[in-house]
This record gives structure tokens, C-alpha cells and sequence, in this order.
């Protein structure tokens, strides 16, 4: 444990050995930087996670650990390391349906527990050598997110809000923590390895136009913002500075050392590849993670600590390329080039990899922008009004600071609403796919089947009076983030037969909240609607 503070405590007649941390303790000074992630998290950043869930994490760990060590021991020693893998767990670990701003909220307090507890006791059951294999907050999580799956939990964003004094502070205890503790412990050399290798690897991975849905932004997260939006994230900084340097389970020796960091930023380049959702790229990270340190030994092997600064391969390689030659003073130029070779067709491989890796998550998304190509109803921009943005929403994207942009916002709603007046009098349930998503999707191809069964038609005309742009809508899950746009006017409804005959029509005031998505980065869909809060006397409350 470090270099504690020897004391005892006396039970029942018998004295115990008591075992505190240290000031010096790299672990306590890591912990208050998790710590104080924390506490940015309940106070500005908006961190959907209650403290209640962070402390059923942490006491988890701590009393196994405790209860672990004395059974072992028969000593009482403070969990440091154990507090920080609750710590850790809690910190990216999220479970589907917790409010933001709900800070003692128990909803799946049992979750945290049972994933930090499980985690904990992987560094007592997987070993190899007379140590753990695996970081345990690490590969906890992983085994979390695969078995529970994206319609319970989640991780943390890799995002977690606009650039303001919150993360500006967030960065700096970060990089500032990171920075400190990983250069006392000679693994710096480790971070800058890992960081180069993915900025390198996610950049040929966005050039090469892949893109990811995330539910902190409106549209698909593609090129240059799909890079920085992964390569600086405050999230990478913690897994490269707190995560892959764990020294109980790092190799041995600096060489090794940085091959397995560059490793795991390559394997998690390939693991991002096929990814389109935030919470598989997430997972693939962490999942990088989980297959380097299984291979630990091959590492120790290739770069034994006893030779740390010896590159063995090259010298075999520069060795058997030179067997033959009789001049010493060929040596040298010829080393060269062979290791140049060697390293840039490693270079142009591992690009060409990355590329073939993403091919399907790419084809993936050309299918769906182009199932989203108009086929919408034309609307004359005039009959628009013009659209109001909440100043705390258009904060969000400069998009929507931009009025022709929102007012672009407004004529795809009403272009929405009429096409889907058209899906349902011609029963066209592929129109609908054009301009709808999510349950509101599937509410307008019930009213397609009903009207079929009936051989009645009612068709909705909406004719607004004013859009507002009210609120931005965090979805559970992995989607993009919504707009909700609260808009009042006059409803006209008309009813066709069968045969397409109009046999009635009534009009009325109508006021809603329609929930807008852009999962394709094309135009915005209606996913949901819903009646307003405020809808005055004689306004509809739903459509």
C-alpha cells in the first residue's frame, strides 16, 4: 500500500493492524482528480449520474476490498485502490432514465454496485504471474455495456458540453492531474504514444468520411468535427492519462511500454472503424483496452525490461538484411532504409486497414442518406412565419443563431406535415419514412392501417401562426440530440372515403410541441409529437 501510517485497533481484546494512506500516494492524488471531475459534473457540466449511484460504486468497492484484505491479512488497510475503481466505474458508467439535476436519485443504484463490485473482483480471480491482468475499472465496464446492452446503459459522452468555464475547468484539472501523476510515475512517455497513434488513425478514419450519431449533436458527427470531436475529447484525456497507465498492469520496461500504448490506440481505431453510434465507439475504446492488456506478455517478451532501451526487432531485422554485406560502412545507410521500408509499408497497411475496416458503417450511412432524399410536398416559404430560437438552445450550435438556418427549420416542419398528408391519403407507408422517425413514425403507419380497415381518411393541413424553438431534447440512447418546436396556428381536418372522395372537413386551433431529429445530417424529422403544456382555451392538445 504504499508507505502508510502504521497504526492498531483494538476489538474485542485483540489489537489489528491499521493501514492509512500516505500523502505521497499517487492514488489520492488521482482521486482527487476523479473527485473533482465529479463535483463538475453535479455542478456545471450536467453529468447524468446522482451522487447516490457514484456512492453505492465507491462503498461497494471499498467494502470488498476491506473486507478481502483483512480476510487475508487480518490487517485494516484504507481501499484506495479499490475507491478508485468505483470511482472509475461511476464516472463513465450510466444507466438509461436517470434525470439530470436529480442528484440523490436511486433509479439503478443496484447496477452501480453490481458493476463496480464485479470489477473489483477481477483483480482478485483473473491473474497472471501474481498480478491482475486487467485495469478492473476498464474491463468491468467493457463486460457491462456488452452484456446490458445501449437500451439500459450507456457510457459517458465523449462530448460532455459546450465549451464553457465548466469544461475549461474540466480540462485543466485533466491535463494538469494527468500531466503531474503520469510523469511521476515515468508513464508520460505512454500518453503522448497512445494520443499520437489514435489523432493519426481517427484522422484517416474521418478523411475517409466516416461519421457517428451522438446525442449531443443535432446532426451526424463527420470529417474534421468527427475527429476533434474523439482525438480532444476531456474523455480520451482521462482514458490515456488515468486509464491506460495503470502501472499494476502495464508491461515492464519502456520500450514495451510504448508499444502497447501505440497498440491500443491502433486497435481502437480498428474497433472504431465499423462503429456508427457514439456508444459503439465508446465501447470499442474501452474494449482496446481489454485486448492489450490480455496480451501483456507478448510485450514483456518482445521488450524485456532487463534491455528496455534496445529494439531488438530492428536490430534482428537490420541484421538479417545485412547478413551478406562485407563492408562495414554499408551498415548504417542500409539499416536505415531497411526500417524506413519497414515502417512505411507498416504505415501504408495500417492505413489501407483502417479504411476496409470503416467500409461498412459508411455503406451503412449512404443507405440511409439516401432513403432520405425529398420526396416532399412543396411548401411556398411565404405561408412560413418566421422562427424564435431559446437563447440557451441556439448556445447549443451555431446553426441555430443563424436565421436563415432555423428558418429553414420551420419550412421542413411544415414541408413534414404535408407530405405526411399526402402518405396517408395516398397509404403510401414509404413517404412516411422520408419524413418521420422514431414512435412517430410508427403512429402515422397506424393511422395508414386504420384508414385501410375503416375506408375512412382524415387528413391534417396545419397552418401556422408562429414556431418557437423552445428546447433541446437529450434522447435515451445514442441518437442525435432533438429540437422541440412549439408552434400554434389553425388545423384543418378533411376526411376522404375510400375512393377518394371528400365527405367532411372541421377546423380548429391547435397547439404542439413537434420533436424534430436530423439522424442523417439531411433534413429534420418529426419524431414526436406532443400537446403543449400552456395550449390555451379553444387550441387542440394533440394533432
Amino acid at each position: 500500500m504504499g508507505a502508510g501510517v502504521p497504526r492498531t485497533l483494538s476489538v474485542a481484546g485483540r489489537r489489528y493492524p491499521v493501514v492509512l494512506p500516505s500523502i505521497r500516494d499517487p492514488r489520492l492524488h488521482l482521486a482527487a482528480v476523479i473527485v473533482s471531475i465529479h463535483v463538475l459534473g453535479q455542478l456545471g457540466l450536467g453529468f447524468r449520474v446522482s451522487v447516490a449511484q457514484i456512492l453505492a460504486a465507491i462503498l461497494t468497492c471499498a467494502i470488498i476490498e476491506v473486507t478481502w484484505t483483512f480476510a487475508q491479512t487480518r490487517t485494516l488497510v484504507w481501499p484506495a485502490s479499490a475507491m478508485l475503481t468505483g470511482s472509475g466505474v461511476a464516472l463513465i458508467f450510466r444507466v438509461l432514465g436517470t434525470e439530470q439535476g436529480d442528484p440523490w436519485s436511486w433509479h439503478g443504484w443496484y447496477l452501480f454496485a453490481l458493476v463496480a463490485g464485479l470489477s473489483l473482483l477481477t483483480k482478485y480471480v483473473i491473474r497472471y504471474r501474481g498480478s491482475h491482468v486487467f485495469n478492473p475499472s476498464n474491463v468491468g465496464l467493457v463486460a457491462a455495456f456488452l452484456v446490458l446492452g445501449s437500451t439500459r446503459v450507456e457510457p459517458l459522452d465523449f462530448w460532455w458540453s459546450p465549451l464553457n468555464a465548466w469544461m475549461v475547468a474540466a480540462y485543466l484539472i485533466i491535463l494538469v492531474g494527468g500531466l503531474l501523476i503520469t510523469r511521476r510515475l515515468h508513464l508520460l512517455g505512454m500518453s503522448v504514444a497512445f494520443w499520437v497513434v489514435l489523432a493519426a488513425g481517427i484522422g484517416v478514419l474521418a478523411a475517409s468520411g466516416h461519421c457517428m450519431t451522438a446525442s449531443w449533436a443535432f446532426a451526424p458527427v463527420c470529417g474534421s468535427r468527427f475527429w476533434w470531436a474523439i482525438a480532444l475529447s476531456p474523455e480520451i484525456l482521462i482514458f490515456l492519462f488515468f486509464m491506460i497507465t495503470d502501472p499494476k498492469t502495464v508491461p515492464v520496461g519502456r520500450v514495451a511500454r510504448i508499444a502497447f500504448a501505440a497498440s491500443v490506440a491502433l486497435l481502437a481505431t480498428f474497433l472504431i472503424a465499423p462503429q456508427v453510434t457514439e456508444f459503439g465507439a465508446k465501447v470499442a475504446l474501452l474494449g482496446s483496452l481489454v485486448l492489450a492488456c490480455a496480451a501483456r506478455p507478448l510485450f514483456e517478451r518482445v521488450a524485456p525490461a532487463s534491455d528496455p532501451d534496445e529494439d531488438r526487432l530492428g536490430r534482428f531485422l537490420a541484421r538479417f538484411a545485412l547478413e551478406d554485406a562485407g563492408a562495414e560502412g554499408l551498415l548504417a545507410p542500409r539499416r536505415a532504409f531497411v526500417r524506413g521500408a519497414i515502417v512505411g509499408f507498416t504505415g501504408v497497411l495500417a492505413v489501407a486497414g483502417i479504411v476496409a475496416a470503416g467500409a461498412p458503417s459508411r455503406g451503412t450511412a449512404t443507405l440511409v442518406a439516401a432513403a432520405s432524399v425529398p420526396r416532399v410536398a412543396e411548401i411556398d416559404p411565404s405561408t412560413v412565419p418566421p422562427i424564435t430560437v431559446d437563447p440557451d438552445v441556439a448556445a447549443l450550435s451555431p446553426r441555430l443563431a443563424d436565421p436563415e438556418q432555423t428558418r429553414q427549420i420551420g419550412l421542413n416542419l411544415a414541408e413534414d406535415l404535408e407530405t405526411e398528408a399526402m402518405a396517408l391519403l395516398t397509404a403510401d407507408r414509404d413517404l412516411l419514412w422520408v419524413v418521420d422517425g422514431g414512435d412517430h413514425l410508427r403512429e402515422m403507419q397506424r393511422r395508414i392501417d386504420e384508414a385501410a380497415a375503416s375506408a375512412r381518411t382524415v387528413v391534417a393541413h396545419y397552418r401556422f401562426d408562429s414556431l418557437h424553438v423552445a428546447s433541446a431534447i437529450r434522447p435515451e440512447g445514442q441518437g442525435t440530440l432533438r429540437l422541440g418546436v412549439e408552434a400554434r396556428g389553425t388545423l384543418e381536418q378533411v376526411t376522404y372515403t375510400d375512393g377518394g372522395t371528400r365527405v367532411g372537413e372541421a377546423a380548429s386551433r391547435f397547439a404542439l410541441t413537434f420533436v424534430l431529429s436530423q439522424p442523417t445530417g439531411e433534413r429534420w424529422l418529426i419524431v414526436d409529437v406532443q400537446p403543449l403544456r400552456d395550449a390555451g382555451d379553444g387550441e387542440r392538445a394533440a394533432s
